[in-house]
């Protein structure tokens, strides 16, 4: 049997004789609740949002893009595009060439990026998982059709139908100044077949027409192309595939995975959820003092029953155990709690959405994401503990000296 454990147990039950060290010890399980509750549960959006806005990502990017270094556009002729189909794990690619545009319909204009698209886009995208409107059809017979983004579409005031079109407008390419400026711009006119909605960068910037209509309307040639984006089978295989694609392309060319498309605001997530989360492990140190106070008032209240155990044969290793026990009751009693009501707070919010965005009209979700992940639970464990022992530690530290015969037996 663990003596200190039990003595401490017996401690943390008893009422003491002191009602303000009875507050301090509460005051001092509910801060460490509170501050491991919040942990998980920030760590839990933080993880759900990441996920959602991952998982909206890959329905619109490739697995894997490949861009020219320098210049904007590249020829991807017959030849090298075989040797792209032919690396094992591809299973699509799809041509793409984007350039800035404006769009007016009717009596509203805006600045856009077109992208043009082979008929393989929506096996690489996965678009058809993000129309709020409409369909994916970028042609109807003869006519070219355009998918558009939502808080585009807005900004237009674009409606899905045959009345009325979206007109494009681009100088030319060749960049002679004619006395008639009209004779210098590139126009052409599209129907929209459908609005898709990722996120607001996404939504506010792109209309996707077929890859002929914009290679026409941008005077570029047959073959060439501003990316080449690619849909694999396996995800596990991108690392071998990217070696390979390297191969084939040169190091004139990049070639990102998802997760390199988007490295700045990734990084920026990453660096957000860990400032919070350094942030809130700073107030649970705070809090951690009342564990500090409750102690210090504790051994100054059992003096006595120090006396008695150092009479009875304790060691001072014993008796300074049994307040360590004491101090990481405090903490551990706490941090259960916070665990559970943490864990129950995010399943309530993944069932019932408790928590709510303020402005839901541009977002694809109305509520907070919330995903737990078990790493996230080991890491606060491990923080709340070493904060809980260094908050029983101290005042066991300071108060040594003062409360320990240095005559008795050694320790």
């Amino acid at each position: 049997m663990n003596l200190p454990l039990f003595i401490a147990f017996r401690y943390f039950k008893a009422r003491r004789s002191r009602h303000i060290i009875n507050w301090i010890s509460r005051i001092s399980v509910a801060g460490i609740t509170l501050g491991t509750m919040t942990l998980i549960i920030v760590l839990s959006v933080f993880n759900g949002l990441d996920h959602l806005i991952r998982s909206l990502f890959s329905s619109f990017d490739p697995d894997i893009k490949i861009t020219a270094i320098e210049g904007k556009t590249f020829s991807a002729d017959s030849i090298l595009l075989s040797r792209v189909q032919a690396i094992p794990g591809v299973a699509y690619y799809c041509q793409v060439l984007e350039e800035n545009a404006l769009l007016k319909y009717r009596d509203r204009q805006a600045i856009a990026t077109v992208k043009g698209v082979g008929p393989e886009f929506t096996k690489v995208s996965g678009i058809d998982s993000l129309l709020v409107d409409g369909e994916v059809r970028l042609a109807a017979g003869d006519t070219p059709m355009g998918v558009i983004g939502q808080e585009l579409a807005g900004e237009l005031g674009v409606g899905l139908n045959f009345i009325n079109p979206i007109h494009v407008y681009v100088p030319k390419r060749s960049g002679r100044i004619l006395l008639n400026p009209m004779q210098s711009i590139n126009h052409r006119f599209l129907f929209p077949s459908g609005v898709f909605g990722i996120q607001q960068d996404y939504d506010s910037k792109y209309l996707i027409v077929p890859l002929d209509f914009a290679r026409d309307f941008f005077d570029y040639s047959a073959g060439e192309v501003s990316a080449l984006e690619i849909k694999i089978t396996d995800a596990r295989q991108t690392p071998d595939i990217i070696k390979k694609l390297l191969s084939v392309f040169g190091k004139d060319f990049r070639i990102s995975d998802r997760l390199r498309q988007h490295a700045d605001f990734y990084r920026v997530m990453s660096s957000e959820k860990w400032a919070i989360f350094l942030i809130l492990s700073f107030i649970l140190m705070v809090a951690s003092f009342n564990t500090i106070s409750s102690l210090t008032l504790l051994m100054l209240e059992k003096k006595t029953d120090m006396q008695i155990l150092r009479s009875m044969g304790a060691s001072q290793v014993k008796i300074r155990q049994v307040f360590l026990w004491e101090g990481l009751l405090v903490t551990g009693i706490g941090m259960m709690i916070g665990l559970i009501l943490g864990a129950v707070f995010c399943m309530l919010q993944q069932q019932f959405g408790i928590i709510r965005f303020p402005n839901t009209g541009s977002f694809v979700v109305n509520v907070y994401p919330v995903r737990m992940l078990f790493s996230d639970f080991l890491l606060v464990i491990f923080l709340v503990g070493v904060i809980g022992y260094f908050a029983a530690w101290v005042p066991l530290r300071v108060m040594k000296k003062r409360y320990f015969a240095t005559d008795s037996v050694d320790e």
